[in-house]
């Protein structure tokens, strides 16, 4: 057995910096598609990424694919305590955001697909939603209250009970310091509106899943607008949301990234 020195690390054994490893773990994959080691060793790391790119871009796709599979099962053996122990490995691999943009969206999508072909019971696909609720909502709790304009609310409208939509988005806009204003789901319209007032929010963000009465959205949306403040932007997102046109005064995301991306808009126009 090696001997270790005061600080832990093995007596006799090769320290290597946290950028060297990346490196010799690139150049272990790229030797696997057959590039010669001497040739390797001697490209700039930014070559090196290019080259692999491709790769790790493989092997994650292979990677969400194992997930879904594994998670489908779990769901269906209803072994909780292993569905929510995976979901959280997948959390603290990935890192909250990119688990919340890729592997929540992804898994929402494959379990809803599955329940859709009759592989996945309603009860059971309310387990997985129940496991993915609690770890968005702890997440949220360890995070810092975001202070940054814009003041955000969020909820959805009567008859709209699902709430990973608006939790998904409630962490993606914390992580960038907005200071976001839950309401939970289900809030009248007049209420929202009363809240806004209130809480000096500077954007309202609804959230429609694909199970909502598409044909109600806009009118919903229209009487919404009336009711706020011309300076309270409104925005609506989500499954439910995909096919329509934006009524004058709204703005329709289809994906967490497009809700980013008008983060970074209002704040430009504030700073202009």
């Amino acid at each position: 057995m090696a001997s270790r020195s005061l600080n832990g690390m093995p007596m006799g054994e090769r320290a290597y910096p946290l950028q060297q490893v990346e490196k010799l773990r690139l150049i272990k994959r790229l030797m696997g598609q057959g590039w010669r080691p001497g040739r390797l060793m001697a490209t700039p790391d930014e070559e090196l990424a290019k080259l692999a790119a491709p790769l790790e871009s493989a092997a994650d796709a292979q990677e969400g694919h194992a997930l879904q599979g594994m998670i489908v099962e779990l769901i269906r053996n209803h072994d909780i305590p292993a569905l929510g122990n995976a979901l959280r490995q997948a959390l603290h691999r990935q890192g909250l955001q990119q688990f919340v943009l890729e592997t929540v969206s992804a898994l929402n999508r494959v379990v809803g697909e599955a329940w859709m072909r009759g592989e996945v019971q309603v009860f059971e696909e309310h387990l997985y939603t129940e496991q993915m609720q609690a770890l968005l909502r702890q997440s949220i709790g360890a995070l810092p209250p975001g202070n940054e304009r814009p003041r955000i609310l969020l909820t959805t409208v009567p008859d709209e009970q699902h709430v990973l939509g608006i939790l998904m988005i409630e962490v993606l806009l914390m992580l960038e310091g907005a200071a976001c204003i839950p309401l939970g789901t289900q809030t009248p319209l007049a209420d929202i509106s009363q809240a806004a007032r209130a809480q000096r929010a500077d954007i309202v963000a609804l959230s429609f899943s694909a199970a909502f009465p598409v044909r109600q959205v806009i009118p919903l949306l229209n009487q919404l607008r009336a009711l706020l403040a011309p300076d309270i932007a409104l925005w609506a997102g989500g499954a439910g949301v995909e096919r329509l046109a934006a009524p004058t005064g709204v703005l329709l995301m289809t994906d967490l990234e497009g809700a980013l991306d008008e983060l970074v808009r209002w704040r430009a126009a504030q700073a202009a």
